[in-house]
């Protein structure tokens, strides 16, 4: 109990004095999952709408590996990317291998299912009869598309969420393909972990206590969005 305290006083005492390495962390993870998410969200958004939407070929077939890939094993991924990106891979004249670009793009892989697969839920959650009556009236495929995400934005809030929740707590894939470099791609899930099996636990709890409220704090936004949307309309 009373490691536990003086790991709590430890962690008290970072945060109030803005310690540096934490700063890093917590920034190095707004930066890498958010640029994921904002990729997801951007490309996720317009192909879950076409899957929830659209009646052709295949489209089980997508709308499954989707939903599959929303309980994708983030070491999996990490390996994946890792392999493309490695010196002798395909994409290694990019050198990307442990930098913040190969942590973006293994935390996108592991967002943009989930953001795809919850829009397609979303828009199919719309009246059927609306797409009908737009078409009757003369819209085209796109603005159907777009008047039908419009309907279902409070839910495509919650998809963008998910998608967030999907990688900022993730550390498989962010450990692999970042190497945990201080000051650089070391972010708050992996600096948790490496203080922790160095029996820092005062740091350790700094760390995990800023991510929580990172989450609070964005899962806070999103749900003042929607209350406020909602109430709006």
């Amino acid at each position: 109990m009373e490691l536990i305290l003086d790991g709590l006083r430890e962690a008290f005492a970072r945060i109030a004095g803005l310690d540096p390495d934490l700063l890093d962390a917590a920034s190095a993870s707004l930066v890498v999952s958010g640029g994921a998410t904002v990729l997801a969200v951007v490309t996720g958004l317009p192909l879950g709408t076409a899957l929830g939407l659209g009646r052709f070929r295949g489209r089980g077939l997508l709308l499954a590996l989707a939903n599959t890939g929303m309980g994708l094993p983030p070491v999996a991924v990490g390996l994946f990317v890792a392999v493309l990106v490695w010196r002798s891979g395909p994409f290694g004249d990019l050198a990307w291998f442990c930098t913040r670009q190969a942590m973006v793009v293994a935390q996108y892989l592991l967002a943009v299912p989930t953001v795809i697969g919850l829009t397609a839920v979303a828009v199919q959650s719309v009246d059927p009869l609306l797409p009908l009556q737009l078409r009757a009236l003369g819209a085209s495929p796109l603005q159907v598309a777009w008047l039908v995400a419009r309907e279902s934005r409070l839910l495509l809030l919650t998809a963008a969420m998910a998608g967030f929740g999907a990688v900022i707590s993730e550390i498989g894939a962010s450990l692999m393909v970042g190497c945990n470099i201080k000051g650089d791609t070391r972010i708050l899930t992996t600096a948790i972990a490496l203080e922790t099996s160095k029996g820092e636990f005062g740091s350790a709890f700094a760390l995990a206590f800023t991510l929580v409220a990172l989450i609070f704090a964005v899962s806070a936004l999103t749900t003042w969005l929607q209350q406020r949307r909602r109430l709006a309309t």
